[in-house]
């Protein structure tokens, strides 16, 4: 569209107005180029988060991926301290290393052990994590500030410095526990039971406060009205916790039973600081510390590497559950 206008006598100057398109484009504030961005502008946003994410991928490959990769390499090997030192040559054995462990009785009862001591901690953990955490939102301020500081301060101490101080209350000789409890010269170490129980309660006491805190928080966050309603209708404590708290806490006791155990599942500290490295005899031995003894104390690196494997792939299929059972409740991934 054009518009005339007279700049003077016999002058005819002619003006452009802008097109619709133009000004509409103006109005929104959008260029050309921005509206013909197509696909490719969307292609490339889905993979910006990917971008960020590439310098923790490349540690985790370093630290990660690498190491695993030696472990798995080692397991197929003959790997002992002649080769180490160079005075044989290193050879490949396949699959004989995972014969030699499934053919040893010795492994198989360390298994079973494993897995019992790892149930048993998880039970007891979830247990006594559930019921503070129950316990925190029917008390008053500062005795909850007082159970929450005490239970951070067991979950922050070392797993080293917790299981020397543990040794020390349960000493047969100097140990406080004995003498309120009126057991004389007890040795909780010396049985088997008994020194798998003395690791049990440290294990509870250093795990308990990552449930107890993060069940707590799950619990808050569930509305009050509903839980008002059930005391109204006469509803008691268990069988609101049965039916109304646990199954909307359902999502949050998978993680952190998984996550327990993973943790259990893989003891070592506390087993071997306070049996001595496994007990009289072994008694005592999980599958962490008898791969540190067959790789380490009896030299023998492709079988500690197996038993690494075999732990690696028990753990990845407990992940596996964990992820099915995330996506089968709905659960973003």
């Amino acid at each position: 569209m054009t518009h005339e206008a007279t700049a003077g006598p016999g002058a005819v100057a002619t003006t452009t107005a802008p097109a619709p398109a133009e000004k509409l484009s103006g109005r929104n504030g959008k260029s050309g180029s921005a509206r013909r961005r197509g696909p490719g502008g969307r292609h490339g946003s889905r993979w910006t988060p990917w971008l960020y994410l590439v310098p923790a991928l490349v540690v985790l490959a370093t630290l990660l991926v690498y190491p695993i990769y030696q472990l798995g390499l080692i397991s197929f090997l003959e790997y002992t301290q002649a080769q180490v030192s160079g005075g044989e040559p290193t050879t490949f054995k396949g699959f004989g290393n995972y014969q030699t462990l499934f053919a040893d009785s010795q492994f198989w009862q360390v298994l079973l052990a494993t897995v019992v001591f790892a149930a048993a901690c998880v039970i007891a953990t979830l247990a006594v994590g559930c019921a503070l955490a129950v316990l925190l939102t029917r008390i008053r301020a500062v005795p909850r500030l007082a159970l929450m500081l005490a239970a951070l301060g067991a979950w922050a101490t070392p797993a080293i410095t917790g299981s020397t101080v543990w040794v020390f209350l349960f000493d047969p000789d100097h140990g406080p526990v004995n003498r309120l409890l009126g057991l004389g010269d007890f040795s909780w170490t010396y049985g088997r039971y008994s020194a798998f129980a003395l690791v049990l309660f440290e294990v509870v006491w250093c795990s308990f406060p990552f449930v107890m805190v993060t069940v707590y928080a799950g619990i808050k966050a569930i509305p009050s009205e509903v839980l008002e309603a059930a005391s109204l209708d006469g509803a008691s404590q268990w069988r609101i916790w049965r039916t109304i708290i646990a199954p909307m806490l359902r999502p949050i006791l998978i993680v952190v039973t998984i996550q327990s155990i993973i943790w259990d599942f893989k003891v070592f500290t506390q087993i071997y600081v306070m049996t001595s490295g496994g007990g009289i005899a072994g008694q005592n031995l999980v599958l962490n510390v008898y791969a540190y003894q067959k790789a380490f104390a009896s030299s023998q690196y492709s079988l500690g590497s197996a038993i690494g494997v075999i732990m690696l792939l028990i753990l990845l299929a407990v992940t596996l559950v964990y992820l099915r059972l995330m996506r089968r409740q709905g659960e973003e991934l």
